[in-house]
């Protein structure tokens, strides 16, 4: 069933209040339930015909529908409405990345997306993570992160699968007979990057199990930032 802007947010001044980016994505909610035959139709003229806010008081018409094209410039300006190919005027369709996007909550993890920076992150987790975090799935995203990690030490120390969590980082990095421990380090060290390893994989690769519920966007950020740090501690170490 197709949406209005005035379905989802019918007080005008609550809609007016919002920022571009987050009426955008009150207004990709509007065109991803419109049917595809009326889709074929879509250009900003038309999306901000008056007819599209009669149901608002007239006295606030004009200023909603300058905060829909702002919110309408900022949805190209993200890709997630490009031109329709072949057109010769301004109609537009829905970006893949943009049909992804069904609800505010979406646009939300979309945005948070930028917070994670995926040109820094160990390849093997910015592979494994991206999806995730770009889901909005931060819990997912930081046990990945955490899993891969504990499979590299797996991996670069020659132990089997049954080596898991906090005793196979403790065996991979002993103090004086582990494979993944640098020797020409002091023992202090040594033992510190012990701890680092043990204590990250024990407390963060299940994050549901401690004192927090759900993993924010900012936290999962940091989180999957030291994972990645982590792996290539152990690919230096290789």
């Amino acid at each position: 069933m197709s949406k209005t802007l005035y379905s989802i947010i019918p007080d005008p001044e609550a809609l007016l209040a919002l920022e571009p980016e987050e009426l955008a994505g009150i207004v990709l909610e509007v065109i991803n339930s419109t049917e595809q035959l009326s889709r074929g139709h879509l250009n900003r003229y038309n999306f901000s015909l008056p007819h599209n806010f009669n149901e608002y008081p007239q006295q606030y018409q004009e200023d909603i529908s300058k905060a829909v094209m702002e919110a309408w410039v900022w949805l190209e300006r993200e890709g997630l409405i490009a031109p329709e190919p072949g057109s010769q005027g301004e109609w537009v369709f829905v970006t893949r990345r943009g049909e992804k996007i069904k609800s505010t909550d979406d646009l939300q993890a979309y945005r948070k997306s930028d917070l994670l920076p995926k040109g820094q992150l160990h390849p093997t987790i910015a592979q494994k993570v991206w999806a995730s975090f770009l889901r909005g799935d931060y819990d997912t995203a930081v046990f990945q992160a955490f899993k891969e990690v504990e499979v590299a030490v797996r991996k670069a120390g020659n132990f089997t699968k049954e080596d898991y969590g906090v005793e196979l980082m403790r065996k991979a990095f002993h103090v004086t007979n582990g494979p993944l421990t640098d020797k020409t380090e002091s023992k202090a060290e040594r033992e510190a990057l012990s701890h680092l390893f043990a204590g990250a994989l024990g407390y963060y690769k299940n994050p549901g199990s401690h004192c927090y519920v759900e993993v924010q966007a900012e936290e999962a950020v940091e989180i999957i930032i030291l994972a990645s740090h982590l792996l290539k501690i152990v690919d230096y170490r290789v």
